[in-house]
């Protein structure tokens, strides 16, 4: 998180004279996943549907003003992930995601 915002122009500081606050939340559910396949012939159709447990992430990130504690920013990013693949491979994927949530940050400024 630190190295993205960082590419971001953000420097992160423990002043109480911040610019910004920072905040972010993780969690990770479990869905359902429905499959269904079928074919069909002759107006006849056959098919069936299978289901399995998957774990979805969700990282949410919000910024602060520190003066009026209003929020002045937030991003989202939700990817399904394997809890048991390697670390290195979960921290990567981490990262794509963070890269992602702040690909329209900072916004654009109104003319």
């Amino acid at each position: 998180m630190d190295a993205q915002l960082a590419s971001r122009g953000l420097t992160k500081t423990d002043s109480d004279k911040a610019d910004l606050y920072i905040g972010y939340q993780t969690a990770v559910n479990q869905e359902m996943q429905w499959d269904a396949w079928g074919s069909r012939s002759f107006g006849m159709g056959m098919g069936s549907w299978t289901s399995s447990t998957i774990s979805v992430g969700t990282l949410v990130l919000d910024m602060y003003d520190p003066g009026t504690k209003e929020l002045v920013w937030t991003g989202r990013a939700t990817k399904t992930i394997d809890p048991g693949s390697n670390h290195e491979k979960n921290m990567k994927n981490l990262d794509k995601a963070v890269a992602k949530l702040l690909k329209n940050y900072p916004p654009k400024q109104k003319s």
